[in-house]
């Protein structure tokens, strides 16, 4: 049996437009990166979460979440420095473990940002309802009407502009985040300033509490590596993508540590019923209730911008990824004018906006918010667990392993076994019990189809090694490239 040329046969190419160069410097890859970090989305709904099982101690959590993905940082940012694409998580693996673990990376990758970006237009939705209700307004009005209006605006701003998205991205959660804060100190000083001492002194707190605290909060941190899939668009990458992972992570941890300080003694005296909004609770119980429109008008539009940074994110990793064969040739086209991966972004967000509208059917967004959420965490997982072996291995590729690099992956691993043993043990309960076999067969998916793309494609993993051990001209300029996944020819 032979096979066609393919990627070799330059009359069955097309020359294709790439995404556009330079155009995002730090403060916008930073924004990335905040934007799915979704430090508001954690103020406003997931810190009553931690607390559950931390109680005094949940400031303290998040601390150790931070310092915990910080070693998973480390290994990441051992590529970050060295190199730059588009899609880099699934470039990065594929340069240190192979093709395969790479395609891997990227499939993964796409099942969070999905999820998560279905977790943004929930939020989104709950909060428009919220600020409805602030401004006077308790009439109904069905989530799928906010769900589109999100689904319209996230792919019109994709669509046009990488450098829009960002700008907006930055603006809309700075704004988010400075009216948070500011409503953190109204807390903090209304009664006059004083240390909380139950906290500090981790007061009723144990072990097992804390550690399943830290795997919600860990969980509240993930999608830092976001920046490095702009690694095609972005100015001296491999200077300012690790600036971005880094800072988004250390940044976001020390707001999340500060928040939950204010949230748990804010509420100390006034029972319970914070857990479902703390901050509009919190807002009345310190009699400035005028603050639930700007915080509802914040964390509406956190989402919003959590939605549009995982649209950008996700179609990056299938613009490679298509560009290589594992897709559809159409998905790895970029628009002629706007630079941007047009196709994917069409593709990506009508299946995100799908799915909520379909749960609708069964259930709400606030629940469809927490299920989402659930299920990203095992696609990060997996991106973050092999980002991490890959490491060492590339640095003994290139001859530059030490034993620090050894020691930092290996912390790293371990780090990342307190939410996988976590999402398992104590067993949650039903539905979310069947979340971990739902991830096993979307992976189960990508194995089948990875299977088949080589056997319709002989070569094409060694075509992709060999396109990744190239200078990244392929993903940062026009290249000629397939269209179409070529068509393998009996003898």
């Amino acid at each position: 049996m032979t096979t066609s040329a393919g990627t070799k046969d330059v009359s069955a190419m097309k020359r294709m437009h790439g995404l556009r160069p330079n155009a995002l410097g730090l403060p916008a890859l930073f924004a990335q990166s905040l934007a799915v970090i979704s430090p508001t989305m954690t103020a406003v709904l997931i810190i009553p979460l931690a607390f559950a099982s931390a109680g005094q101690g949940t400031w303290l959590a998040y601390a150790f979440g931070t310092v915990m993905l910080l070693f998973v940082v480390f290994c990441l940012n051992q590529f970050a420095k060295r190199s730059a694409f588009a899609g880099s998580m699934y470039a990065y693996t594929a340069k240190g473990l192979g093709p395969s673990a790479g395609v891997f990376s990227g499939w993964t990758l796409i099942w969070a940002y999905f999820f998560i970006a279905v977790a943004g237009m929930c939020g989104f939705a709950v909060f428009c309802a919220q600020l409805l209700s602030a401004l006077g307004y308790h009439g109904s009005v069905h989530p799928i009407v906010f769900f589109a209006i999100s689904a319209v605006a996230c792919w019109v701003i994709a669509y046009k502009d990488i450098r829009v998205s960002s700008i907006l991205t930055m603006a809309l959660e700075a704004a988010s985040v400075a009216c948070i804060t500011a409503l953190a100190f109204v807390i903090l000083f209304k009664h006059g300033f004083s240390v909380d001492t139950k906290q500090l002194s981790l007061s009723g707190v144990n072990v097992r509490g804390m550690g399943l605290a830290v795997v919600a909060c860990i969980f509240s941190l993930v999608g830092f590596e976001a920046a490095t899939t702009m690694g095609a668009e972005a100015k001296n990458p491999r200077r300012n993508l690790p600036r971005a992972v880094i800072a988004s992570l250390l940044i976001t941890g020390a707001f999340m540590v500060f928040m939950a300080y204010v949230e748990v003694g804010g509420t100390s005296n006034y029972g319970a019923g914070w857990a479902s909004a703390p901050l509009n609770y919190l807002a009345v119980a310190y009699n400035v209730s005028w603050f639930r429109i700007p915080v509802s008008i914040g964390a509406m539009v956190s989402f919003f911008s959590l939605s549009l940074s995982c649209l950008n994110a996700g179609s990056r990793i299938m613009y490679p990824m298509a560009r290589h064969g594992i897709f559809s040739g159409h998905l790895g086209k970029a628009h002629a004018t706007n630079r941007t991966p047009h196709v994917a972004v069409t593709v990506y967000i009508a299946m995100i906006f799908a799915l909520p509208a379909f749960l609708m059917i069964f259930t709400n967004p606030l629940t469809a918010f927490g299920d989402a959420g659930t299920l990203a965490a095992f696609g990060f997982l997996v991106a973050y667990y092999l980002i991490t072996v890959a490491a060492p291995v590339y640095l003994k590729k290139l001859g530059e392993l030490s034993w620090r690099n050894v020691v930092l992956a290996c912390i790293a691993v371990l780090c990342l076994l307190v939410p996988t043993i976590g999402s398992f043990y104590p067993q949650p309960p039903y539905p979310v019990n069947l979340f971990p076999y739902v991830f096993l067969g979307w992976m189960a998916v990508g194995a089948g189809w990875l299977f088949f793309v080589n056997r319709r494609q002989p070569g094409i993993l060694s075509d992709i090694e060999a396109d990744l051990e190239r200078a990244p001209e392929l993903m940062e300029e026009d290249v000629e490239v397939p269209e179409v996944a070529p068509q393998p020819v009996m003898a």
